[in-house]
């Protein structure tokens, strides 16, 4: 599949570069292409310049970037509304977005805590959705480390993948993504408002990590 990715941190990086090794096409969007922006380094990922003469994946902007047939949003949740915003609503109009971002405040030190506007009766997710009408809104990939997304296996034994939206095509072809990187174990929750859930995991996501690092799951084990 066409796939632009939103995002130059660790999550775009590295769910791009495993969607890529899986014979997906990739792009990978940023706010500005020059030398300077893909030199400098990035938190908990490489300078882009190196990414790409590693991994051969386009880094353009957000913008072209947004004209794939299918969108992920991996910008850091306290920015995701202005970044698609940039991306453009047009160019989202009628596609699957994956939103696989948390709004997180990093504004305290760690662990973050989330928004506060996001711990009531709304998500990053529904705005986003309420922002962008004609886009097909998922949910899904935010509950897991970046390395877990793309590379589920690492992990033994049965685990699951969250997904939330409106739009139960555009659910399954999530899905077939998830598939294609070795996800065997998906649950559907709903509609978006689930992603209020999904986001909602993150403060025990975060804690549990601290107890012995990123690479684990949550599997539903049903009586």
């Amino acid at each position: 599949m066409n796939i632009g990715i939103i995002g130059g941190g660790s999550v775009g990086q590295i769910l791009g570069a495993g969607l890529h090794a899986k014979g997906h096409s990739v792009t990978l969007g940023i706010r500005k292409v020059s030398a300077e922006d893909l030199a400098k380094p990035r938190t908990y990922a490489e300078p882009l310049d190196v990414w790409t003469a590693r991994t051969g994946i386009e880094v353009t902007t957000m913008t072209k970037a947004a004209a794939a047939d299918i969108v992920i949003n991996a910008t850091s949740g306290d920015v995701s509304l202005a970044a698609l915003h940039l991306a453009g609503a047009a160019n989202l109009a009628g596609k699957i977005l994956i939103d696989v971002a948390n709004p997180l405040d990093h504004s305290k030190g760690f662990p973050p805590a989330l928004l506060p506007q996001y711990t009531g009766h709304t998500s990053l997710a529904e705005q986003i959705q309420a922002a962008l009408p004609q886009t097909r809104v998922v949910k899904a990939f935010n509950t897991i480390a970046a390395t877990v997304m793309a590379n589920p296996g690492q992990i033994g034994g049965a685990h699951d993948l969250f997904l939330a939206g409106n739009d139960a095509a555009a659910k399954a072809t999530v899905a077939e993504i998830a598939k294609s990187l070795g996800w065997v174990h998906i649950v559907d929750l709903g509609d978006i408002t689930a992603a209020r859930g999904t986001e909602s995991l993150l403060p025990i996501w975060l804690r549990l990590m601290m107890t012995g690092g990123p690479l684990f799951n949550i599997h539903v084990q049903r009586a």
